[in-house]
């Protein structure tokens, strides 16, 4: 073993420091679940800025330092507060932030969101088939950004209001009526957040024939 360490040292240099890197300062992530249509599909792997809020100690949830501040209208990277599992939603709400949703429309501080209709998609929803998507762009304070709902499907289109405890952020999947998000576990805290997802890295259709999807290589996540 010490002889294949000694003629392997500068590999195993490169595995450490590629996983420091991955773990503190950027990462990918593969799109796994429909829970972000229309803005993220299936078999999209996007980028992730570790550095965009926090600065940790490689494999831990410790901060050494504040980088930044979470944004609403953010795509984010973190682990579920109630299993750890790694999800990638969208941020609602801010901590200080009182969030409610009526008829599936979000009001942030009593005040809601503008809604606008911006056309049709197709999702297949298991065991109903094919369903009609409407797709919105959504106003919500500062940031624009596009939704999806499905009228067909029974989903939680009310709840709150909320009230967004101090370094905790609410999390909403822009496909509404297909994601679990705060709406089922709750809030999230900052330490959990592991980055702000920026662009499209790669894609391909894991849905169909797995076909490269190169118009959505380079695509931005940045709200509006």
């Amino acid at each position: 073993m010490t002889r294949w360490f000694r003629a392997n040292k500068g590999f195993v240099a490169f595995l450490v420091l590629f996983g420091i890197f991955r773990t503190a300062v950027a990462d990918w992530n593969p799109i796994p679940s429909a829970s972000m249509r229309p803005n993220l599909l299936e078999g999209d792997v996007v980028f992730v800025n570790r550095l965009a809020y926090d600065a940790k100690i490689p494999l831990t949830n410790v901060s050494l330092a504040r980088l930044g501040d979470p944004q609403r209208g953010d795509v984010v990277t973190f682990s579920s507060p109630k299993d750890g599992t790694r999800l990638i939603k969208r941020i609602a709400a801010l901590p200080g932030d009182t969030i409610e949703m009526r008829s599936e429309r979000l009001l942030i501080n009593g005040k809601p969101a503008d809604y606008t209709v911006l056309g049709n998609g197709i999702e297949k929803v298991e065991p109903l088939g094919e369903l009609t998507a409407l797709h919105l762009k959504e106003r919500s304070g500062d940031a624009t950004y596009r939704i999806q709902v499905l009228p067909q499907v029974s989903a939680m289109r009310d709840f709150g209001p909320v009230t967004v405890p101090a370094d905790r952020y609410l999390m909403l999947g822009d496909n509404r009526d297909n994601s679990g998000d705060s709406r089922v576990f709750g809030t999230v805290p900052r330490e959990l957040l592991i980055g702000r997802a920026e662009r499209i890295l790669v894609s391909a259709d894991i849905k169909g024939n797995w076909a490269p999807r190169g118009e959505r290589i380079g695509m931005s996540l940045r709200p509006e």
